[in-house]
């Protein structure tokens, strides 16, 4: 969603600069608009040529430069802008920004923006840790400029700590928040379950289903894109968790009733996309499990069904959607599950459709409401999340 998106990254004199050159890759292929401003020390780290390659604009580093057009001078640059990152971000550089100084073309430019503005530090840990530059991050963010947090690890000095500047998939997930999408959902309390559940028959067995957690981690990611404060419940998966969600772990199907009935009351819009297990040991399983003529014998007992917990206890005002996954009668039998739920909304996939169910980067739902039946066609499951959204919302 960054297509046609403005993006300035400001590259201050950091051995972290390498990082930046994969970020404007991603950044291209994302559609976006990019340019680079490099301050004179970062261009001893990476060559602007390298920046002028990836994004098809002038790298700037002197504010004085007669060689460009117009339009692309500090303020107009600043204007059109639609996020604005300096990483990494040096000490000298953030003790700069947070004082006013603008005494070069990086700095220049981001005093004069007013889009969403971001700041990675990337320094020795000692230089971060330092009551100074923790004081002058502070007066970035009183500024509602956003700090990300540096990772901790082996640094290019050697030493181990804070400062690392993050990956490039970090900071581009920073730009995406920052300017990818419309901000309709801020203020909002979303859960969002995910994943399988896993039920223990012994310490090797154990009872699931074929659920990756890619529609609901679609769904999370969606929401907290859109400024909504997220909790992801998830069984597990082989995804990393989205950014700016809190992430709750969970195995079984009781740890996921009990992290979605402890918080349900607190939350405006509750979405179980997860393929909970139906059935689990009993408890006295595991004192009856035997083989007979070969295959195991194992008595089972249903799990809690948390969609329909929710439906009965729904607060004033909630929304409340579940996921149905059929192979035949997959309208009737979702809409057999919105009444009986006392759901919003039921999203219907058919497990025999192509492109569609466990394992896909795309799907093809159908939105099932008391008043209609919306048809989606085949989409990515980010795109299924946006228009899910969309249709809650306007609920």
């Amino acid at each position: 969603m960054l297509k046609g998106k403005n993006i300035v990254i400001g590259v201050s004199g950091g051995i972290a600069a390498y990082k930046i050159a994969p970020l404007t890759s991603m950044l291209a292929k994302a559609g976006a608009n990019t340019t680079v401003i490099m301050t004179k020390n970062a261009a001893n780290f990476i060559n602007p040529i390298t920046f002028e390659t990836l994004t098809s604009n002038k790298c700037l580093v002197d504010t004085f430069d007669r060689n460009f057009q117009y339009n692309v001078e500090h303020v107009e640059l600043a204007k059109a802008a639609d996020a604005f990152l300096i990483a990494p971000a040096t000490a000298n550089v953030i003790a700069k920004v947070a004082h006013g100084l603008a005494d070069d073309m990086l700095t220049t430019t981001f005093l004069a923006a007013q889009c969403p503005k971001i700041v990675s530090p990337a320094m020795n840990t000692r230089m971060y840790e330092n009551p100074i530059t923790q004081d002058n991050l502070k007066t970035l963010e009183k500024y509602n400029i956003e700090v990300i947090q540096p990772a901790s690890g082996w640094l290019a000095c050697k030493d181990i700590g804070a400062g690392k500047m993050p990956e490039p998939e970090v900071l581009f997930a920073y730009l995406e928040k920052a300017c990818g999408y419309k901000k309709d959902m801020v203020g909002k309390e979303i859960l969002v379950t995910a994943g399988p559940t896993c039920e223990s028959i012994d310490p090797v067995r154990y009872i699931t289903n074929h659920s990756t957690g890619k529609m609901g981690y679609s769904i999370a990611k969606i929401c907290a894109l859109r400024g909504a404060n997220v909790t992801l419940v998830s069984g597990p998966t082989n995804l990393q968790p989205p950014h700016f969600v809190d992430f709750v772990s969970i195995q079984t199907a009781k740890e996921m009733y009990d992290a979605v009935t402890s918080r349900s009351q607190q939350m405006d819009i509750i979405i179980k996309a997860a393929a909970v297990a139906d059935y689990r040991p009993s408890q006295v399983s595991t004192e009856k499990v035997k083989k007979k003529d070969g295959d195991l014998s194992i008595p089972l007992e249903r799990t809690d069904d948390i969609l329909q917990y929710l439906g009965d206890h729904k607060k004033e005002g909630q929304i409340l959607c579940g996921f149905s996954m059929e192979t035949e009668n997959m309208l009737e039998n979702s809409r057999k599950k919105l009444d009986k739920k006392h759901v919003d909304m039921i999203v219907a996939n058919n497990l025999k459709v192509p492109g569609a169910g466990f394992a896909q980067d795309t799907n093809i739902v159908t939105l099932i409401t008391k008043e209609k039946n919306v048809e989606l066609e085949i989409m990515t499951k980010d795109q299924v999340a946006e228009r899910l959204m969309d249709e809650l919302l306007a609920m």
